[in-house]
């Protein structure tokens, strides 16, 4: 079975999406990420979504309920990389994302994680 890489960084998890996305690897994605989350007590997840041309809304909705996951299991999500055309794509579909934060690239991302996390 496909899956998707999860790198742990002291106490924060690194994904970075470098493969087309289908609904089963987003759902397996999201299953190992929260046992990810609850096994390292991790406080952050990194998301780098910059090799996704396009999101459906099928995507869209469960990059959402991961973040909402990791915020219940006390870890913050920030996403990075996103494209314009898959910004775009998210608005046209009314997914906003909410409480998922976001940054232009891993470097900014990881500076966001570590001053959300100190907190």
């Amino acid at each position: 079975m496909e899956r998707i890489p999860i790198l742990r960084m002291g106490d924060l998890l690194l994904v970075t999406i470098q493969v087309d996305m289908h609904d089963r690897l987003v759902m397996t994605l999201q299953d190992d990420l929260t046992e990810k989350i609850v096994q390292h007590r991790a406080k952050g997840v990194l998301i780098d979504i910059s090799a996704l041309d396009i999101v459906d809304s099928f995507i869209g909705r469960m990059i959402n309920n991961t973040a909402a996951m990791a915020r219940i299991l006390d870890a913050t999500t920030v996403v990075v990389g996103m494209q314009p055309a898959v910004a775009i794509t998210l608005v046209e579909l009314g997914l906003s994302l909410q409480g998922v934060k976001t940054a232009l690239n891993v470097e900014r991302g990881m500076a966001l994680l570590a001053e959300r996390t100190r907190r």
